[in-house]
């Protein structure tokens, strides 16, 4: 079972019950003293608390997200890379694993729920390869929707696992809803971690001598997915979309390379990449590289990309909010010169860094970016 399976953490939950009742049932046969009755006091407690808390990890690693697997838990994580042929059709380049059905209440069907394809996706310029989850609407099934799909990839924090963004955050399921509702038109979800080369956060960052992290989800995953979805296939269709450092990721690729995306929505970001034992040097000691990486230094010295950017945070518990208030003000400043730059934003009067803050804001940002990508013009 995997670390994050509902069944795993189920029967943590079973297990820690029944030790605890065990040893209220038995505890009076273990009264009374020696040393034999006294240790096995202690090693029933202990039984019971260690189970307690394994179950209580299990499920707070489920869902925030934490580690995605035991070897990823335990460091054991060394999975061979992947050889990409060049010469690969972009279509070939999405490999399906499995399928499984939306959560959502009524039928299962694909046609009233919609469906999730877990696929791998080969880059061809960054020679990468990661999982991703794939949310199709209940509109890509019927007959009478044969046109392409607008599409946004949204990337966890780091080191989260894409399975949070479906069971913690509930993407594929308020996307659902609020089509029902008529609040945003249907798209396709492309759910990914940024941690590709895993463990090493790296920001997606184009490392020198290193992952090109950037190229991956800039170029690679939106052709490929384009390829093989009936998605469309241009920066107006595109958006990118994430939390904490995914949110890092969706600003900086929005704003990097609007040739990409047109929408970029932040939950929580930093702006700028940190350097610490996770990252290592990201930028080879280059200034340079690490200024243009930037977002703060990018709207005072580069030119204003024309793109839409939506940022979040709180007043109260939120740590970038000062700077998320910097932020705005900068691209408002530019709105006021006739720079094409957008800006919005969804401030919370209080809320942490934590997944009950992003649930809150991510119905409201689903329903703004929907409606600011453009439907794409091809027909099959």
């Amino acid at each position: 079972m995997g670390l994050t399976g509902t069944r795993t953490v189920l029967l943590a939950a079973v297990v820690a019950v029944l030790l605890f009742a065990a040893t209220v049932w038995l505890w009076p046969r273990l009264a009374g003293r020696g040393v034999p009755r006294v240790l096995a006091r202690i090693g029933a407690l202990l039984l019971v608390q260690a189970s307690l808390f394994a179950a209580v990890g299990l499920y707070a690693n489920q869902s925030f997200g934490f580690y995605g697997s035991w070897a990823d838990l335990f460091g054991t994580e060394d999975r061979p890379g992947v050889v990409v042929d060049h010469d690969t059709p972009a279509a070939k380049r999405v490999r399906l694993v499995e399928t499984r059905r939306v959560n959502v209440p009524g039928s299962g069907a694909a046609t009233a729920s919609g469906r999730i394809e877990k696929v791998e996706i080969q880059g061809a310029a960054s020679r990468i390869a990661s999982t991703a989850y794939v949310y199709l609407p209940p509109e890509y099934f019927r007959s009478g929707h044969r046109r392409e799909f607008p599409a946004a990839l949204v990337l966890t924090g780091y080191p989260g696992t894409t399975e949070a963004l479906i069971n913690g955050l509930k993407y594929p399921q308020t996307a659902h809803r609020l089509v029902k509702e008529g609040k945003m038109p249907p798209m396709v979800l492309v759910m990914m971690r940024p941690t590709v080369v895993p463990p090493r956060d790296t920001e997606c960052v184009d490392v020198p001598d290193g992952p090109r992290t950037e190229t991956y989800f800039t170029r690679d995953v939106p052709a490929a997915v384009s390829a093989y979805y009936r998605v469309g296939d241009g920066a107006r269709n595109w958006a990118v979309m994430g939390n904490s450092t995914g949110g890092y990721c969706a600003l900086k690729m929005t704003m990097r390379h609007p040739e990409s995306f047109s929408v970029g929505v932040a939950l929580s970001p930093s702006y700028e990449a940190p350097i610490d034992a996770t990252t290592g040097d990201l930028f080879g000691g280059s200034k340079r590289l690490r200024r243009e990486n930037d977002m703060m230094w990018r709207l005072d010295h580069e030119p204003a990309p024309p793109v839409s950017l939506l940022v979040t945070s709180s007043e109260k518990g939120e740590h970038n909010y000062r700077d998320t208030v910097r932020f705005i003000d900068k691209v408002k400043r530019l709105n006021a010169r006739g720079e094409p730059t957008r800006i919005s934003s969804m401030i919370l009067p209080s809320g942490g860094h934590n997944f009950n803050t992003w649930k809150r804001q991510i119905p409201g940002c689903l329903e703004w970016l929907g409606n600011r990508l453009a439907a794409p013009d091809r027909r099959h």
